[in-house]
């Protein structure tokens, strides 16, 4: 089939924003009598789920300390609940274990779950948390930890199935995926955005939306968007200059165990676990201490991954963003990708958690793994239309669990009404000075 001249609506990206805009747009568009899917087309400079959701871990939480983000996150479960069988969706839960220093955070969460009839269990006290630990794996043996919030919701999706299962819906509707096309840049008339620009040709647009993960950046410089933001403080102090893009790496990685190590009390698949301590955590080989500082976690049995998969908190990349090679992307990253240390910290801090994974370091996976995200100044998603036209889909790295904002976008476009989920998420928030909480977690996005 020929590249296309011209298409209605162009999307830039064909992972877990991408797709999920595309399909409810043309749902949106026939509801509304504006056309259907075969007005929407795909473009991807690989292929389907070929960046940061190729390789999510594909955790669904709602466990966020930002009222804002919360509630985005009980839409985005609905979604996940609406074809968990094409969604390659687990609901098995989620569990926040935390020390003292997050039990006031965490107790705030729990409240506003409440008020927002989001199903959750709150433990609070060492003893009380132990004995419900307990209650779910036998071997639990994590010291210091004071709150336990247990999602009944949640769980999590294996990555590129969901995807594929995604995509299917995309085509059914019509919409053509068109891989391998990378975008150059956009041309602009009058304000607005009149075609996109790709190593195959032009393609004249009415609107185009961006959700290119990781590569954000670039995009958005296409756009000739600031690179820099002001950002008005609580002290109403407005500091300028404030770097609009900055990568961090993400650190995961997969136990190569039967997955069914990993089942509770009742041989039954557990819910996601998440465990952040300040308790010294000590190598489970040798002894050895690996950090006496905060530490973050979080696991799970996963077949599709082979093994027991997770990740600790990322941290920063200290190269000048402009000189960030985001290409290859992940694993195929001679740069950005997990190494021993990882291992080292992470397996050690599963057999803190559970006597189970004792002696399990030689099981650690030894492949690449792990990435780069592309974050904004306060590392929350940035959704919002630029030069009239183009929407643009930034969502620092809480991506794969944020199914649902393919379905808000798409209502936005179509209706051209902005919704009440998406609008803490603008870029005006920083000079306004409405940002969102900053919890006590060591990840950036929690």
């Amino acid at each position: 089939m020929a590249f296309p001249s011209s298409s209605p609506y162009v999307i830039v990206g064909a992972g877990i924003h991408g797709l999920s805009t595309a399909y409810h747009l043309a749902l949106e568009l026939k509801a509304n009598g504006k056309g259907d899917g075969r007005d929407i087309i795909i473009l991807d400079k690989n292929g389907i789920a070929a960046g940061a959701t190729g390789i999510a871990c594909g955790v669904v939480r709602n466990n966020y300390f930002q009222p804002a983000m919360r509630e985005l996150m009980a839409h985005s479960v609905e979604v996940w609940e609406s074809d968990m069988e094409t969604y390659s969706y687990h609901p098995v839960g989620y569990m926040q274990i935390s020390p003292e220093s997050m039990h006031a955070d965490v107790a705030t969460i729990y409240e506003q779950q409440k008020a927002i009839d989001y199903p959750s269990t709150f433990i609070e006290g060492e003893a009380d948390c132990t004995k419900y630990m307990k209650g779910i794996f036998h071997d639990w043996r994590a010291q210091g930890i004071t709150s336990v919030l247990h999602e009944d919701k949640g769980g999590y999706a294996n990555n590129t199935k969901a995807m594929y299962g995604l995509a299917s819906k995309v085509e059914s509707e019509n919409i053509r995926i068109i891989s391998g096309v990378t975008v150059t840049g956009f041309t602009r008339n009058e304000g607005c955005v009149t075609h996109v620009e790709t190593d195959q040709g032009k393609v004249a647009c009415e609107y185009v939306v961006i959700g290119a993960g990781p590569w954000a950046k670039s995009l958005w410089e296409m756009l000739e968007l600031p690179k820099t933001v002001s950002v008005k403080g609580a002290d109403d102090v407005i500091h300028t200059d404030i770097p609009m893009w900055i990568y961090w790496s993400l650190q995961e990685g997969t136990l190569g165990v039967d997955p069914k190590l990993q089942v509770d009390n009742n041989g039954n698949m557990p819910p996601v676990i998440h465990v952040d301590s300040n308790a010294p955590l000590y190598s489970s080989e040798d002894g050895s201490l690996v950090t006496d500082e905060m530490w973050g976690i979080y696991y799970k049995p996963d077949f599709h991954f082979g093994g027991v998969q997770g990740g600790a908190a990322p941290f920063p990349v200290k190269t000048n963003p402009d000189e960030v090679a985001v290409d290859p992307y992940g694993p195929d990253s001679p740069e950005f990708v997990v190494g021993p240390e990882f291992a080292r910290m992470w397996v050690s801090a599963l057999a803190h958690c559970q006597k189970r994974f004792e002696g399990t370091m030689p099981k650690f996976k030894d492949e690449p793994s792990g990435g780069i995200g592309c974050f904004t100044p306060d590392s929350f998603p940035i959704f919002d239309v630029f030069h009239s036209n183009a929407y643009f889909i930034a969502d620092s790295n809480h991506g794969y669990k944020m199914l649902g904002v393919g379905k808000l976008v798409a209502n936005e476009i179509a209706t051209g009404q902005s919704h009440r989920l998406l609008e803490p998420f603008r870029l005006t928030r920083y000079e306004q000075g409405k940002l969102h909480p900053i919890s006590s977690s060591p990840f950036p996005w929690s």
